[in-house]
């Protein structure tokens, strides 16, 4: 396969693809894959499935590049989009969302490299990412879907909006309601690990 730079615009880049430049494809693919996973991997906790939405979003990536409009935004901000769309749709069908962690928990316990950290802080962010994780499992899907898109996701409400096609009041009060119940979760939580942890 003959060598390709990405180009300075991720426009070309797209129109390359809807010209049938496979290695053009190939290039969005290598790009975007590690993030489109990670993001998958937020809502699910499953690598083999993760890896499966992740596929299954870049053929449908694929087939609606066409709609892609770079004056309403970049390319990264509408593969993310279509993303969360196809991954929000599979979490409300399965209903079966496992727990979650932040971000960078996500991305430092699974993808960094464990010889560039200290042992202890490794084992440290384990364990906290494991109670926030087991925290949000315990919210209702509804509450803990508005959660991950806030403060997870860091969407804005209207963002969160047009997701879950609720009105935006309804977004404001899971996400309150949310935080008030991960708030709880997590404050029962520590206090019955804590009296065994200090001995």
């Amino acid at each position: 396969m003959k060598s390709f730079k990405i180009p300075h615009s991720d426009n070309r880049l797209v129109l390359k693809c809807l010209e049938g430049d496979a290695d053009a494809w190939e290039e969005i693919v290598r790009v975007y894959h590690r993030r489109i996973y990670n993001l998958a991997y937020r809502y699910t906790r499953n690598s083999a499935l993760s890896e499966d939405l992740t596929q299954e979003i870049f053929i449908r990536i694929y087939q609606s590049l066409s709609s892609f409009r770079p004056e309403a935004g970049n390319l990264i901000n509408w593969l993310l989009k279509v993303s969360r769309n196809l991954i929000i749709d599979h979490y409300r069908q399965s209903r079966k969302m496992q727990a979650v962690g932040g971000s960078d928990i996500i991305e430092q316990l699974d993808f960094g490299d464990p010889r560039q950290r200290d042992a202890y802080n490794a084992l440290e962010q384990e364990q906290t990412a494991k109670l926030v994780w087991d925290c949000l499992a315990a919210l209702t899907p509804e509450l803990r879907e508005a959660v991950i898109l806030r403060d997870l996701e860091e969407l804005s409400y209207q963002e969160i909006e047009q997701l879950l096609n609720v009105p935006e009041g309804t977004v404001k009060s899971r996400i309150n309601r949310g935080r008030i119940e991960l708030a709880k979760v997590l404050n029962r939580r520590k206090s019955r690990i804590e009296p065994r942890v200090m001995h």
